[in-house]
């Protein structure tokens, strides 16, 4: 098994309560290039961890609202003066005999700080923001010890900022899009309405409405080209009825191997567990349409231990898709 490397913020935190034992051996305080001396770190970054921590004590909280807790640490001058900046401080002291009891009882662990990070990179696609993008170098140096910038959007994220400024001011797009549910490859003219962010990567649910007033969607990464038009669109009436009827879904019941959940996780909205064993999971699956297509290629990708159970119209669908595959491969050999 792989050893996972302790994210940074987590080894630098874990050794306050080291410089805390010291700290109390020295009632009247150590001169920071000492203290650093003795936990074996360079001066600067203790510094920078002790003013963290001095910072998020709270003293000026309210107790009533649970936001206050005693001071721990105090920065003094060469003569012992505390009326300095903590940042010119050269001596630290502690002020509480029981300094590690207020290092708080809960924090966020690398699992969550990750969960943070992705949203936050996620939000700077859609709408950038140069505070936001410097709260991201923060989350990513906490995490990884070093700031990586900004972090150049994946390929298949190319047409997000010209379909999303097309969005912004209602104008067409022209996109060669590689069809998912059928063969081939495609050019059309779209009006882009809404951009969604799935487990799939980013969609665009795109007009101009059919003659039963449905919309279509499209993956961004199934965009091959995509061209800003001079034709502008309006939003059609009932927009919001149309929009949630692309996005809503089917419940159909399956059973798949532990090993193919992923597949799951991959083609369905929403995902419930019904029964398990040592061989397989029974699951919920809520889907989109086009309802048959999908479970087809759910199932094909979860291999021969997935089938589905209801409803009846999407129980073949992985055969039915699995011909399709053959009949048109073969006749392109």
């Amino acid at each position: 098994m792989t050893d996972v490397p302790t994210p940074r913020y987590a080894a630098r935190f874990a050794r306050l309560p080291e410089v805390f034992e010291v700290l109390l051996a020295h009632p009247d305080g150590v001169p920071l290039p000492k203290l650093a001396e003795e936990v074996g770190v360079p001066a600067d970054e203790l510094q920078e961890d002790l003013l963290a921590f001095f910072t998020a004590d709270l003293v000026t909280g309210d107790p009533m609202l649970g936001l206050w807790r005693p001071p721990v640490l105090e920065f003094l001058g060469t003569d012992g003066d505390s009326d300095i900046d903590p940042r010119d401080a050269d001596i630290v002291r502690i002020v509480n005999d029981r300094p590690t009891e207020e290092l708080g009882v809960e924090y966020v662990d690398a699992s969550e700080l990750a969960l943070v990070h992705t949203a936050a990179v996620a939000l700077q696609e859609v709408e950038p923001d140069d505070d936001l993008a410097a709260a991201i170098d923060v989350l990513t140096e906490t995490m990884v010890g070093a700031s990586g910038g900004q972090p150049e959007p994946p390929a298949w994220n190319e047409p997000l900022r010209p379909i999303q400024e097309a969005q912004r001011h209602r104008r067409a797009v022209r996109i060669v899009y590689s069809r998912t549910w059928q063969h081939g490859v495609s050019t059309r003219a779209i009006h882009p309405y809404r951009l969604v962010q799935t487990r799939r990567g980013w969609e665009v649910d795109a007009g101009p409405p059919d003659s039963a007033g449905h919309l279509r969607t499209f993956l961004l990464s199934g965009i091959r080209e995509v061209e800003s038009l001079e034709e502008t669109f309006e939003l059609p009436d009932g927009l919001a009825t149309m929009l949630d009827e692309q996005r809503a879904t089917t419940p159909v019941r399956m059973v798949l191997p532990h090993g193919s959940r992923w597949a799951a996780d991959m083609y369905a909205e929403n995902v419930t567990v019904l029964r398990a064993d040592e061989d397989d999971v029974e699951v919920e699956l809520d889907l989109l349409p086009p309802l048959v297509d999908r479970v087809g290629m759910l199932l094909l990708a979860a291999g021969p231990g997935a089938f589905a159970l209801d409803p009846p119209e999407v129980v073949n669908a992985g055969a039915v898709l699995a011909e399709e595959l053959l009949v048109h491969h073969g006749m392109q050999r």
